[in-house]
């Protein structure tokens, strides 16, 4: 089951789904994702949590630069950065 090979979307889906299920108590924890991903071995697992949780860090103490999106514009209004399309009832607008 050992792969080494970059995460794919759905294993990144089922890897999410079993964090969700599977609290921080949950005891053998890591064993439990792993098989719930399948295809991923117990240390991959590990693994991956811990650099999601480093990442998780990095972004709520701004170490990652906002991206630069582009600019876009719409009845003569420009969206980049710093504005945002407004929403009235959950729809943008």
């Amino acid at each position: 089951m050992a792969s080494n090979s970059p995460w794919t979307p759905e294993e990144n889906e089922r890897f999410e789904d079993a964090l969700a299920m599977y609290s921080e108590n949950t005891s053998n924890r890591f064993h439990k994702i792993a098989r719930a991903v399948g295809t991923k071995t117990v240390e991959e697992v590990r693994r991956h949590y811990e650099i999601l949780v480093k990442d998780i860090i990095k972004i709520e103490t701004d170490q990652i630069p906002l991206p630069k999106y582009r600019v876009i514009t719409s009845n003569g209004r420009a969206y980049g950065n710093e504005q945002r399309q407004p929403m009235r009832n959950g729809k943008l607008q």
